[in-house]
């Protein structure tokens, strides 16, 4: 019997110690292959601003129209982007690449969107494309979306984008920081 005992006390501190060793291997995160930190920079098209805007409304609620985004929350509101990237904060700074792609608001409770865009770089330093998509819970200070893929420079890339909103102008423009870590780099 005390054989027994001795057998299921050192099972039981086996089975203690492999769950320690998993759990924490489960908490370690690796440490990115790549990281950027850029700005992109989004001006809406409100009826007069053709000349300087870098998005527009292209689906709207039947309530909501083409120049102004729909009450409440945004919600139903579709909106396409070209937006510059800079490496700082200034919208004056000279673009490394283009933001591209779209973001729906999606919640009439809450005010939150969902984003779908690749930031698209062609220059002799880097070309290629990084891939994003997610939801964007806009109320909070950081939010991260996944990074789904990438060409060229960065072909099948894999990682995390932490978004923070660097400034807000009401409807007409916001400055996004991205914070770009990338896990499987190629």
């Amino acid at each position: 019997m005390a054989a027994t005992e001795l057998i299921s006390a050192l099972l039981l501190l086996l089975l203690i110690c492999s769950s320690d060793i998993s759990s924490s291997e489960k908490t370690r995160r690796p440490e990115p292959c790549k990281r950027l930190v850029l700005y992109f920079h989004d001006i809406l098209y409100n009826g007069k601003n053709a000349q300087n805007a870098t998005s527009a409304i292209v689906g709207s609620p039947a309530w909501g129209n083409k120049t102004t985004l729909a009450v409440p929350n945004r919600f139903g509101d579709v909106v396409v982007f070209d937006d510059p990237i800079t490496l700082d904060n200034s919208f004056r700074s000279t673009p490394v690449g283009r933001a591209q792609g779209f973001y729906l608001y999606d919640k009439k409770e809450i005010f939150t969107a969902w984003f779908g865009f690749s930031f698209v770089f062609n220059s002799t330093r880097v070309k290629g494309t990084i891939n994003f998509a997610g939801a964007d819970d806009i109320m909070k200070t950081t939010r991260d979306l996944s990074v789904v893929g990438g060409t060229g420079d960065f072909f099948m890339t894999r990682g995390i984008a932490t978004l923070m909103t660097d400034a807000f102008e009401e409807d007409r423009y916001f400055r996004l920081r991205v914070d770009v870590k990338l896990y499987e780099c190629y």
